[in-house]
């Protein structure tokens, strides 16, 4: 009898689970997204070089010769090159001092406790929900005052002030994810906690230091609001005042080859900059979130 039962059993067939079938849509949006905000891209960098005749006349073929003159005129004779140096001075500065000061500021809320460390927390919180376009008429007297006008020191300045905020709310939660017990032995070791902070807490929060550094290089490379209204010497314009100018002269000119080869050149250090750091990005956003 046992043995009748286990041949039975044996010839019982066994049903699969139904797997569930995968849904197109989710990558139907990731493309449409894709080709909405890649084509205009692609568009700009193949027209650069391009004739004026071709870009008027057959905006979809693709260059019949390769015009790098059009990047060397937008390079040298429109100031692209002066305004894009003006930008990695200003950019580049405010970015160390941002990381350096949001950093410690983010710190110093997530793991010491003292009276006030919640009102403050939330100021900076709020404080990027404040629309900038409100600020923009204190600002001005505010720098103007200081003597800091059209200087790379009082761009700089504001820049940061404009990007803390944001740098404490994304490496606040992200302090407050590292171990404590490796804080507590470097202590007992002699560390003061200037050390601890340098030496132990920021090499372990580095995926969030990549990952928030690349995204206030992104906005403030982008800036134009700040800049136009505490910006007025011409010497010391940046890459998207420049673009502004460019934009109308060459317009007027008709150098539409010279006008997509600048707009090209301000947007390959974003471009450089994403497709180089994506994966420090999601692992910094996903290092943040698990706790």
């Amino acid at each position: 009898m046992t043995l009748l039962r286990e041949r039975s059993l044996s010839r019982t067939p066994v049903i699969a689970p139904k797997r569930p079938r995968p849904n197109p849509l989710p990558q139907l949006a990731m493309l449409a997204w894709a080709l909405v905000t890649g084509l205009p891209l692609l568009w700009a960098i193949v027209s650069s070089f391009k004739s004026d005749d071709e870009i008027l006349n057959h905006p979809w073929a693709p260059p019949s010769t390769l015009r790098f003159g059009n990047w060397s005129r937008a390079w040298v004779s429109a100031d692209i090159g002066r305004y894009f140096l003006n930008s990695l001075i200003v950019v580049g500065g405010a970015l160390v001092l941002t990381m350096l000061l949001g950093s410690l500021v983010a710190y110093a809320l997530a793991r010491y406790s003292f009276p006030g460390n919640r009102v403050l927390y939330y100021l900076f919180v709020a404080a990027m929900f404040f629309p900038v376009f409100l600020a923009l008429v204190p600002l001005f007297f505010t720098v103007q005052k200081l003597g800091l006008l059209g200087t790379y020191p009082g761009l700089i300045l504001v820049y940061t002030a404009y990007a803390v905020p944001f740098t404490v709310f994304f490496l606040h939660s992200f302090f407050r994810t590292l171990p404590t017990e490796i804080a507590e032995a470097a202590f007992l070791d002699g560390c003061s906690h200037g050390a601890v902070f340098f030496r132990v807490m920021l090499p372990l929060a580095r995926p969030g230091l990549t990952a928030v550094g690349i995204f206030n290089f992104l906005g403030l490379w982008n800036q134009y609001l700040l800049p136009l209204v505490l910006n007025p010497d011409p010497d010391r314009y940046v890459l998207a005042q420049g673009l502004a100018n460019l934009t109308v002269n060459q317009g007027y000119r008709s150098d539409w080859g010279g006008l997509f080869a600048g707009l090209t050149i301000a947007m390959l250090p974003v471009l450089i900059a994403y497709v180089a750091f994506q994966k420090h990005i999601r692992a910094g956003m996903t290092a943040g979130a698990v706790k």
